[in-house]
């Protein structure tokens, strides 16, 4: 059995994502005056086959947005393709197990002693 999987669901590479991906520029409101409300400087990514949907509008150059609204879709699929490891069942060993039961006793005798005395069980 293996421990990673051989094949992943969704490509990470830059150029399959280019081919795969909708770009959509977009106009970006907040701070940058002129140059940003003036121009397309935010990336929209669609991504088709798994659905995602990415934005980047944080800086001024619609350049540096592309580069980073791809490397947060690289990392959403990264996340998408992960594949946790299957868990084998074990037995809790029988030390671990008195432990368990020495420290409930312990909690059970520190509650016992904040009730009230006429309190009954």
């Amino acid at each position: 059995m293996e421990d990673f999987p051989v094949h992943t669901k969704y490509a990470t590479d830059r150029e399959t994502l280019e081919r795969e991906c909708t770009v959509e520029f977009v106009r970006d409101s907040g701070p940058g005056g002129q140059h940003r409300n003036k121009r397309e400087t935010g990336v929209r990514l669609y991504h088709a086959p798994s659905g995602l949907v990415v934005t980047a509008v944080e800086r001024r150059s619609q350049a540096q947005n592309l580069d980073e609204a791809y490397e947060r879709l690289i990392f959403a699929l990264k996340k998408l393709n992960h594949v946790p490891r299957s868990r084998k069942a074990t037995r809790v060993p029988f030390g671990a197990r008195m432990d368990r039961l020495a420290s409930k006793r312990i909690q059970s005798a520190r509650k016992a002693a904040r009730r009230r005395p006429d309190d009954s069980d």
